[in-house]
């Protein structure tokens, strides 16, 4: 008799004591580490992709928003993404290159917007820009040399950043050599100061 094979007396029907559970409890237990996989990547990365859609050139209240929208598209897809780091990165310079190109940004306005848990302190980004002459620098650099760079300061390698943006690797490297250029010559020109 093979391990496959029921015993002579035992109801071949009969289920296994050992055998995995099926159904309703065998999916809330994948659901529930789906979650827990999912929840986990968030807690890591939501501030990071906000700052990154910030450095973008998103005013911080659209970045939360926007970094938000990105998370839940990956939620969707949790399950089938294999890098999900570089894929809500990707849709985050996708989603903002799309709001870029259709609406010219707005004017500033008089009262900072409500804090939120990814922006607590709106107006602490303006003071932060006030002492860091590079965030200036990189608001000033060409769009792709600053997703480029900011893709960069988020440990992303060329060709990663290549693959994201469907470039070749070649061409992120000079996008990058161009844009550490241009903000070395701002921070050096300023003597380093703000």
């Amino acid at each position: 008799m093979t391990v496959h094979d029921p015993a002579g007396d035992a109801d071949p029907l009969a289920k296994q004591a050992d055998a995995r559970p099926v159904g309703d409890d065998h999916r809330a237990g994948e659901h529930a580490e789906t979650v827990k996989a999912f929840s986990a990547f968030y807690r890591a990365k939501i501030k990071l992709l906000t700052g990154y859609l910030i450095t973008l050139g998103a005013p911080p209240a659209l970045a939360a928003e926007f970094a938000q929208d990105c998370m839940l598209e990956l939620l969707k897809r949790w399950t089938t993404v294999p890098y999900p780091r570089a894929y809500v990165y990707k849709i985050a310079g996708q989603m903002w290159a799309r709001r870029f190109a259709r609406v010219s940004l707005e004017e500033p306005v008089e009262e900072l917007p409500e804090p939120t848990s990814l922006v607590p302190r709106p107006d602490a980004l303006a003071e932060f820009e006030t002492r860091h002459d590079v965030v200036r620098a990189l608001r000033e650099l060409p769009p792709r040399q600053r997703q480029v760079l900011a893709l960069t300061l988020q440990e992303f390698t060329p060709t990663e950043i290549a693959e994201q943006l469907d470039l070749d690797p070649a061409t992120v490297r000079a996008h990058l050599w161009r844009a550490r250029r241009a903000v070395s010559a701002r921070v050096e020109g300023s003597g380093g100061k703000p």
